[in-house]
């Protein structure tokens, strides 16, 4: 893997002894499409800004391209671009002015062709003239990307990048990161939709209170993770399960009309067989077998579940 950034160690306790971040250990490859999920309040939010200069940790060390964020800031920081949550700009100035002022900030200057092709890019280069406050909160959105991209960052961080905006805009701001990848950028994302992770993301974090509960590639983990789930349509509605199918841990659906068998895939024995000739043994009939993946909202809620439980146990 090509490495082009580095968190060893990385912590923070604020002066009131609250701790947001425990010992977080991360490498980000070149060119990926990384998503740090986790709910509010876990941490992903400090971890990016440590990584941006804008949180000093605790302890821990970060490093861009070779580069010390604290003891180099300023040589980390020009290769790193943040789009924040919320919204950080002059409401009166003009989407160009706005961005040209932002590569400024970082001692670039002139480069009018680059600008243009970011504005172009994230369909803005016809607003290059409008005031922000006359932008819909999407455009706003897209003005914020434009400035973080402004400077030429190797790495761009998106802070919740689709959060508040409607599902059609959320679709095209995906098509917009998966353009900035393949132009070679290496994104990553700090997100709560997991529709999100799942549609974008090459790796998957999982944050919860401070702690990196995992790091796997996408497709690893919900083939390593992911559960399976089993529809079978009864001939005749159940009113309740009888005993001799208690081992397979069945559920009823839809006003008895259908059993739900969740299993593991990847296990040497999955019990569908063995349930199928139970439930003909016991002259239940069905009409239908349906079986389906859990999705990677399944996986994250069952491994914060998990974190939590091994909380309460230490």
């Amino acid at each position: 893997m090509d490495t082009i950034l580095s968190v060893s160690g990385v912590s923070k306790t604020y002066g009131s002894g609250t701790t947001a971040l425990h010992s977080v250990d991360l490498d980000i490859a070149k060119g990926e499409i990384f998503a740090l999920l986790g709910p509010n309040g876990a941490g992903k939010t400090t971890l990016i800004s440590i990584i941006c200069g804008i949180v000093t940790p605790s302890t821990g060390t970060v490093t861009v391209m070779g580069h010390d964020a604290i003891n180099e800031f300023r040589a980390a920081r020009r290769l790193v671009g943040l789009v924040p949550q919320e919204l950080s700009v002059d409401m009166f100035e003009t989407v160009l002015a706005t961005v040209k002022f932002s590569r400024r900030l970082f001692g670039r200057s002139g480069h009018d062709a680059y600008i243009e092709e970011v504005l172009r890019d994230l369909s803005l280069w016809d607003k290059r003239d409008a005031r922000i406050m006359e932008l819909s909160g999407g455009m706003k959105r897209r003005v914020l990307i434009a400035k973080a991209l402004s400077h030429e960052p190797d790495i761009l961080f998106l802070d919740e990048p689709t959060a508040g905006v409607d599902v059609s805009l959320r679709r095209d701001m995906w098509k917009l990161i998966h353009r900035l990848r393949d132009k070679g950028t290496t994104i990553i994302l700090t997100t709560h939709y997991i529709e999100e992770a799942e549609e974008m993301a090459d790796r998957v974090g999982v944050i919860d209170k401070g702690k990196l509960i995992l790091v796997e590639r996408k497709a690893e983990l919900m083939k390593r993770l992911g559960k399976r789930q089993m529809l079978i349509s009864l001939q005749e509605p159940m009113g309740t399960i009888p005993p001799e199918l208690e081992e397979w841990h069945l559920e009823l659906e839809d006003e008895g009309k259908k059993l739900l068998y969740i299993f593991d895939a990847t296990s040497e024995r999955t019990g569908i067989p063995s349930l199928l000739r139970k439930l003909a043994e016991l002259g239940i009939g069905f009409k239908d077998l349906e079986t389906s993946k859990s999705s990677l909202e399944d996986i994250f809620v069952d491994l914060v579940a998990q974190g939590k439980a091994e909380g309460v146990a230490a």
